[in-house]
């Protein structure tokens, strides 16, 4: 094809939005624009698209026409799932006869995602239990246990994909790890009886043959930041709902240490190596088993010496196993090499988080934490990875970053920096140059939204019922007939206004933790009196369009716990480098959740409400500004009377509607 005869970008966009069954919107032109720059200029991009944008087809579109293989990494399931079964399948059919050619596409995940056929036809010891047969005899048929591998044996003989979300509805993650191995406890498809049917190479082949590959952020860290290519190179890299890359990051490069971590090791190598190599690991287990019975929450910011000597011993005799277990076979062993793997997997884990903790870094932050169900843990986690992050993503291709909240306090130097990218237009030759975009939102906000500050009420503390919040949010979810989405700073918050409303209000009130998020999100949908009350995974991962949600609630400005370790120790670094480390850490933070929160009231051109905070710092505090000016841009009041007539005017016309 010349370049006379090659389709426009518009073209090509048209074509596609036409056969999605969309509108064409003028934010998506734009972006589809500042897309086909970045790409074919080699440069970076971070766009800010608002709800309804379309900002699918406006990053695949000029992404497929550019001709490159492309990665799109996603933070959710529901996005992949739209990609890869929606937005994928119409354009590439829309955009083939423009293209002259039909672009491949497929998605990739973890490898604990798929289906093991070793492992399922196998079995591999898992502790005491056996493989699958045996621990569907172990557990009873009618237990939860016994369905579930019931069932992953039956849809075994069915699945294509093996992929775990194709398997609905799903199991547990006891089940599935029956039936799953990480990478480091994979043979290999080469040394595996079962590597030609394997579903995870199968993926992975699919892959490699694909224009665009979806992916998700955590695949995304590993193939970048732990040096074991999973992705197939790829020139161009978009990162949808990109507010969760940093996060999603950090959880990657986290190491973690439990007893039971440990203790599962020392058992799986137990039979491997001989008695003075196991009997050695086993008393450093013991030694760090008996430290953590007596760890207190909280940061480490220098090793004490006794927990040194524990993880020394952990560290010498982990590297000693893993010799010897390279050095050793058992014949005796059923199924050795399996068993062998799944041992080293285990204990190499423990030595490499053990050792990363020894050698200490001044990049590292180590902190213990307790959890009534769990016990302690001790964790590593670098204190940014905006390093990284810079080195590793941004130095070999064409980044898109997108998402609908990238702007916070209203430009993109706060997450161009979490990115390790430097203010915008002064980057140099270590600092990637990128551009920052913003195309809007289709929306009206400010006719179409409130945003109401309860600057009256007292200033929330750390403890302690808010007797007052609680009336507060008692009238305005009676004012709104229901129809609330509560998002609240703590899952104990939000209990305890479940609980008050119960007993005032006669309507349903459901609370997160009560049944399965996507049931109680069908149920609140489904039913315009009933409210829904939870903590963080409701503030981004709510799309209710229409009268079932016309008030969203605010319990209190969300920043980070003052005893988090790690987002303390980041606030701190920054202040030691000279800079503001509470605006720029925990202001951001609170920022990033509070834009989410706020996005879930208008889904929809027809959408009307009020988004509620119910603290006065967001109206009295010097940050306040900044906070808001993360949200969108909602009409704005402080006026009590004011948002109790307007819910309760948008109450009576979503009545007379329905």
């Amino acid at each position: 094809m010349t370049a006379s005869s090659s389709p426009s970008l518009a073209d090509l966009l048209h074509a596609a939005v036409s056969a999605v069954g969309g509108t064409e919107r003028p934010g998506q032109v734009t972006m589809a624009e500042a897309v086909a720059e970045a790409v074919d200029g080699n440069s970076h991009l971070l766009v800010q698209a608002g709800t309804g944008t379309g900002k699918s087809l406006g990053y695949l579109v000029p992404a497929l026409a550019h001709g490159e293989r492309v990665v799109v990494a996603t933070a959710t399931l529901a996005l992949q799932r739209q990609l890869v079964e929606r937005d994928l399948p119409r354009t590439v059919d829309a955009l083939q006869p423009l293209l002259r050619r039909r672009p491949e596409f497929a998605m990739l995940k973890g490898r604990s995602n798929y289906l093991c056929l070793h492992r399922l036809h196998e079995g591999v010891p898992q502790d005491e239990e056996e493989g699958l047969f045996d621990a569907v005899e172990a557990a009873a048929p009618t237990s939860k246990l016994g369905k579930d591998l019931l069932r992953l044996r039956d849809w075994a003989d069915e699945t294509e994909t093996g992929d775990r979300d194709d398997l609905t509805p799903g199991v547990s993650d006891r089940a599935w790890s029956q039936i799953s191995v990480t990478s480091r406890e994979c043979l290999s498809a080469s040394k595996c009886a079962y590597g030609a049917e394997c579903f995870a190479e199968a993926a992975r082949e699919r892959a490699k043959l694909a224009d665009v590959v979806v992916t998700n952020h955590a695949l995304l860290a590993i193939d970048a930041i732990e040096g074991a290519p999973v992705l197939p190179g790829h020139e161009v890299l978009i990162v949808d709902e990109a507010h969760e890359l940093v996060s999603r990051v950090t959880g990657v490069a986290t190491g973690e240490l439990t007893p039971g971590q440990v203790n599962r090791a020392v058992r799986r190598a137990a039979k491997l190596v001989d008695e003075k190599a196991a009997d050695a690991l086993q008393t450093a287990a013991e030694g760090f088993e008996r430290l953590m019975e007596l760890a207190l929450p909280g940061r480490l910011e220098t090793i004490p010496e006794d927990l040194r000597y524990a993880l020394t011993a952990l560290r010498d005799a982990a590297r000693t196993v893993i010799s010897a277990i390279g050095n050793t076979r058992d014949r005796s062993v059923q199924d050795e090499d399996a068993v062998r793997k799944q041992a080293l997997a285990h204990v190499e884990s423990v030595h490499t988080v053990a050792e990363r903790i020894v050698e200490g870094s001044e990049y590292d932050v180590v902190w213990y934490e307790r959890h009534d169900r769990f016990g302690a843990s001790l964790r590593v986690a670098p204190l940014s990875v905006s390093g990284l992050l810079r080195e590793k993503l941004f130095n070999e291709r064409s980044v898109v970053l997108t998402s609908a909240t990238l702007k916070l306090g209203g430009d993109f130097n706060g997450v161009g920096a979490s990115l390790g990218l430097a203010p915008e237009g002064t980057g140099g030759d270590d600092v990637p140059q990128w551009k920052g975009v913003d195309v809007g939102s289709p929306f009206d906000y400010r006719k179409q939204g409130i945003l109401y500050v309860a600057q009256h009420l007292s200033q929330p503390g750390r403890e302690g019922s808010r007797t007052d919040m609680l009336d507060e949010l008692a009238e305005l979810v009676e004012a709104a007939g229901g129809r609330t989405l509560g998002l609240f700073s703590s899952m104990r918050a939000a209990q305890a206004a479940a609980e008050a409303l119960r007993g005032r209000l006669d309507m349903p009130i459901l609370l997160q933790g009560e049944e399965t998020l996507g049931e109680l999100i069908r149920t609140f949908a489904g039913d315009d009196r009933t409210c829904l009350f939870g903590t963080l995974s409701l503030w981004q991962g709510v799309d209710v369009p229409g009268p079932s949600c016309q008030l969203v609630v605010m319990d209190r400005v969300p920043f980070p716990r003052p005893d988090d370790p790690l987002m303390s120790a980041r606030q701190r670094a920054v202040e030691e480098g000279g800079g503001n480390g509470f605006m720029a850490v925990a202001a951001t933070h609170a920022a990033l959740l509070m834009a989410q929160g706020a996005g879930r009231l208008v889904r929809a051109s027809g959408d009307r409400g009020v988004v509620a905070v119910l603290d006065p710092r967001l109206a009295k505090a010097r940050y306040g500004s900044f906070l808001r000016a993360s949200m969108p841009d909602f009409w704005y009041t402080t006026d009590r009377n004011q948002v109790r007539r307007s819910l309760a005017a948008i109450d009576a016309a979503a009545k007379a509607q329905g």
